[in-house]
C-alpha cells in the first residue's frame, strides 16, 4: 500500500512538472504572439473590411478570413464577434469562416503549433485552415436552411460597435497608439490565460496518468496490420473532435495536449482533427445556441464536423503522396523541458516585452477619462462562474504537484 501511495505522489509531482513544462516552453511564443496580435488590431483599421461581408462572394470569404486572422484567437472573443458581424449584416457563411480562421489561422496558434509540433503541423494548419474555410462554405451553399437563419438574424442582438477611421501610420507614430497596443495585450492575456491554463495542466496529467495504450486502443493503432489504413485513418478523423468535445478545451490550450496524441501514435488526419475542433466544445455550442438558437447552433457544429473530417483526410493523404507527414513522437517539447537554451533566453527576453506591455497598458487606463466595457460574453453569468472553480482547482492542483515533486522527485526516466 505505501508503495501504490508512493508512486502516485511521484506520477502526481511528475505531472505537474510536466505541465510547468509545457508553459515554459510556450511562455515566450505566448507573449510574441499576442504582442503582433495587438499591434494588428490596433493597427489594422478592421472596418473598411467589414463593409464588403453582405455577400457571399470569393472575395468577401477571402476578406472574412483575413478579418478572423487578424482578430484575437480566444474562441469565446470569436464567437461574440461572429455574432456582431452577423447582426451587422454579414453574410453567412462568412460568419463560418471568420469563425474558423480567428481560430485556426491567428499568429499566436502558429508560432505555438510550430514549438510543440513541428513546421509540418504549421504549414498543415495553414492549408488546412483554408480548406476548412473553402469546404464549409460549400456545404453552407448547398444545404442554406433560409428560414432558420433568417430567425437566427432576427434572435441576433446588439450590434458591432462602430470604429473611429483613423490613419494606421499616423496611430503607430503616436505614443496613445502604443498605449492602445498595450491594453490590447492585457485584454487578450485576460481573455485566454483561463482555457489556456486549462489546457496545458489536463495535457501534462494525461501525458503521465493516461498511458499510451489507452490512446492507442481509442485510435485503433493496434489493428494496423488486420484493418484497411483508409478505415483506421477515418475513424481517427471522426473520433478527434469527439476527443476534442470532451476536453472542453480551447483553440489556444489544445495543442500540448495533440502532442501528446502525436507522441502516442495517433495518425496526422487524427490529430489534425482535433485540432480544428475547438469551437465544438460544449460550452462554444451553448453560446452559439444562445445566440442563433439550438437549430443553428447545431446546424453550424454539423458543418464544422463534416469540414474537419473532410480536412484531416486530404491533408493526411496529401502530405503522405509528397512524404511530408510529420512524426511528432520525437518532439524535443515531450523530451526535454527545462534547460539552458533559447526557451531560457526567449523566455526573459519576452518577459521583458510583457512587463513593457502591462505598462503601456496602465498608462492607457490612466489617460482614459472612462473605463471602456469590452463584452466578450463567455457564456457565463455574473459572479464565480463554473471555469472559474475549475481553474482555481487547477492551480491548487499544480501547487501540490509541485510539493509532491519537490518531496519525492517524480517518476524516474522511463517508468511511464
Amino acid at each position: 500500500m505505501e508503495s501504490v501511495d508512493a508512486s502516485f505522489w511521484q506520477m502526481y509531482g511528475e505531472a505537474a512538472k510536466t505541465a510547468l513544462g509545457f508553459f515554459w516552453k510556450a511562455g515566450w511564443a505566448f507573449i510574441l504572439g499576442y504582442a503582433i496580435s495587438a499591434m494588428i488590431q490596433v493597427f489594422v483599421p478592421k472596418h473598411r473590411l467589414v463593409r464588403h461581408m453582405g455577400n457571399a462572394s470569393l472575395r468577401s470569404t477571402s476578406l472574412a478570413t483575413a478579418f478572423g486572422t487578424i482578430s484575437s484567437s480566444c474562441s469565446f472573443a470569436a464567437l461574440a464577434a461572429a455574432r456582431a458581424l452577423f447582426a451587422k449584416g454579414a453574410h453567412f457563411i462568412l460568419i463560418v469562416a471568420f469563425m474558423f480562421a480567428s481560430t485556426n489561422l491567428v499568429i499566436e496558434l502558429g508560432i505555438l503549433i510550430l514549438i510543440f509540433l513541428g513546421w509540418q503541423y504549421l504549414v498543415a494548419e495553414i492549408i488546412g485552415g483554408l480548406i476548412l474555410i473553402t469546404i464549409s462554405a460549400v456545404l453552407i451553399k448547398f444545404t442554406y436552411p433560409k428560414g432558420w437563419i433568417k430567425k437566427a438574424r432576427d434572435k441576433a442582438e446588439g450590434d458591432a460597435p462602430d470604429e473611429e477611421d483613423f490613419s494606421p501610420m499616423d496611430r503607430m507614430r503616436s505614443a496613445e497608439g502604443w498605449r492602445m497596443v498595450g491594453n490590447q495585450f492585457v485584454m487578450e492575456w485576460q481573455m485566454v490565460w483561463k482555457e489556456i491554463l486549462i489546457g496545458f495542466t489536463v495535457a501534462g496529467f494525461m501525458k503521465v496518468f493516461v498511458p499510451e495504450a489507452f490512446w492507442k486502443a481509442l485510435f485503433l493503432q493496434g489493428y494496423k496490420d488486420t484493418l484497411p489504413e483508409f478505415l483506421i485513418v477515418l475513424q481517427n478523423a471522426i473520433v478527434g473532435p469527439f476527443v476534442a468535445a470532451l476536453t472542453f478545451i480551447g483553440s489556444m490550450g489544445n495543442i500540448p495536449l495533440a502532442t501528446v496524441l502525436a507522441g502516442s501514435g495517433v495518425t496526422f488526419a487524427g490529430v489534425m482533427a482535433f485540432i480544428y475542433s475547438d469551437l465544438m466544445v460544449p460550452p462554444l455550442v451553448r453560446v452559439n445556441a444562445k445566440y442563433y438558437g439550438w437549430r443553428v447552433a447545431l446546424y453550424i457544429a454539423g458543418i464544422m464536423l463534416v469540414s474537419i473530417v473532410t480536412t484531416a483526410l486530404i491533408l493526411h493523404f496529401g502530405f503522405a503522396a509528397f512524404n511530408l507527414t510529420p512524426d511528432a513522437a520525437q518532439s524535443a517539447v515531450m523530451n526535454e523541458q527545462f534547460a539552458i537554451d533559447y526557451t531560457f533566453f526567449f523566455n526573459l527576453a519576452f518577459l521583458a516585452l510583457a512587463v513593457l506591455m502591462i505598462v503601456l497598458h496602465r498608462r492607457h487606463m490612466k489617460k482614459s477619462e472612462h473605463g471602456h466595457h469590452h463584452d466578450h460574453d463567455h457564456g457565463d453569468g455574473g459572479g464565480f462562474s463554473f471555469q472559474d472553480w475549475v481553474v482555481l482547482i487547477f492551480i491548487i492542483g499544480l501547487v501540490g504537484g509541485v510539493l509532491a515533486f519537490g518531496t519525492t522527485g517524480g517518476v524516474p526516466a522511463g517508468a511511464q
